[in-house]
């Protein structure tokens, strides 16, 4: 897959999961939202095929793969004025035809996603009136009022205060465990994919370098050859999941670590 003639994934193998969440991880621009809108069908592979169910994916209908997966893109924005109902209700478009509605399924399937999601208060609130956390979590309750079993994420924990991130995954990770649904998320927090993910995937300049549980991928030597991060893997005494704590480098004259210390100390969060 790429774009005009760069190509960004190259001889990627992948099997999701079902009824686990699954997290992709990688440094920028090693191919992790292009990959998540390759499965979705948002964009064709140059070679090779997506299947859904064993059917190839780009060879199936809009309206047919919406009624079987459901993709958050990164960043989403809701028109000026839409109330949360109102953008939640938009999730039932695929099961909806001119001559084939049924209203009150739809009422009480978009009465059931905000319940689950928490936004049942906000229903008649603008959702650009809403925090940034309860305005993801009204968009994942627009995603579930589709009634899919397969969800598509990229970072829906971009942007949001530590507690809401861990709340956001809390939710998700909820969907998988209890409802059996297949989870794909795009994160950047290391530690707070190592803490929820059932299986991790990682990937660096278009290639998929490892993949499987944390427990067998968050090592110290992937994360020095996917994100040239020196780190040390501790376990959680609680929950027994890896962490990472970048070892320290040297620093500049003024006794202030470099950038690179900064930046590999953001990626790895320690969740609370």
């Amino acid at each position: 897959m790429g774009y005009e003639d760069r190509v960004v994934l190259d001889g990627v193998d992948i099997t999701i999961a079902p009824g686990k969440l699954t997290v992709l991880l990688g440094p920028n621009g090693s191919g992790k939202s292009t990959l998540l809108k390759t499965l979705a069908r948002t964009l064709s592979p140059q070679s090779g095929q997506v299947l859904l169910d064993g059917q190839a994916i780009h060879h199936q209908s809009t309206r047919e793969v919406a009624k079987r997966l459901g993709l958050l893109p990164q960043g989403p924005t809701a028109p000026e004025g839409l109330s949360v109902r109102q953008l939640v209700a938009m999730g039932r478009f695929p099961h909806q035809r001119l001559w084939q509605r049924d209203a009150r399924r739809d009422a009480e399937v978009i009465a059931e996603a905000m319940a689950y999601t928490h936004v049942t208060e906000f229903a008649d609130r603008h959702v650009d009136a809403l925090s940034g956390g309860q305005r993801q979590r009204c968009w994942i309750a627009m995603v579930l009022a589709q009634q899919t079993d397969l969800i598509l994420l990229d970072e829906p924990t971009t942007f949001l205060d530590l507690k809401v991130q861990v709340d956001l995954l809390e939710l998700l990770t909820g969907l998988a465990h209890d409802q059996g649904r297949t989870l794909l998320l795009v994160l950047h927090d290391l530690n707070l994919a190592a803490a929820y993910a059932d299986e991790l995937v990682m990937l660096r300049d278009g290639r998929i370098i490892t993949s499987g549980t944390p427990a067998d991928v968050f090592t110290r030597a992937n994360l020095m050859q996917v994100f040239d991060l020196d780190a040390q893997v501790i376990h959680d005494p609680a929950s027994g999941r890896p962490l990472c704590v970048p070892l320290k480098r040297r620093s500049d004259r003024a006794g202030s670590p470099l950038l690179e210390d900064r930046d590999q100390a953001a990626a790895c969060t320690r969740p609370s």
